[in-house]
């Protein structure tokens, strides 16, 4: 069987300018070439080859909840935190405490924030 191995996220967005602008801000990631098309979908580079595609649909419903979302893994937990506070972005627990991180049974922390379309977020310290 093929080895599969992750390549990108794409999200319906709203507003791609203020999107791009918030992923930027908060995770500091450098826009790439959209390579695929002449299309104003934006392309983040996640690092390693990965990518967030921004899709403009501003007229698109999008259905979210809190299980349906993707994770990133931060070596500065702490520090992400104080981000989070210092652009007074909301941020909970995965029982829906407000500014409160959740310490998996593993030992993991991590935290969860909605982007301005309303997608969650993890942001977690699962670092190997």
């Amino acid at each position: 069987m093929s080895t599969f191995l992750f390549n990108h996220i794409a999200l319906s967005v709203k507003n791609v300018d203020q999107s791009t602008a918030f992923y930027q801000k908060l995770f500091q990631l450098k826009e790439i070439e959209n390579t695929a098309s002449n299309s104003k979908t934006r392309w983040l580079s996640l690092g390693e080859g990965k990518q967030l595609h921004l899709i403009p649909l501003p007229d698109a419903e999008i259905k979210i909840n809190k299980a349906v979302h993707f994770a990133l893994t931060t070596t500065n937990f702490d520090e992400f935190i104080a981000c989070l506070n210092e652009l007074k972005i909301d941020y909970s627990d995965w029982l829906d405490v407000p500014n409160k991180y959740y310490i998996r049974q593993d030992g993991i922390r991590q935290v969860y924030f909605q982007d301005p379309n309303g997608y969650w977020v993890e942001v977690n310290d699962d670092v190997q």
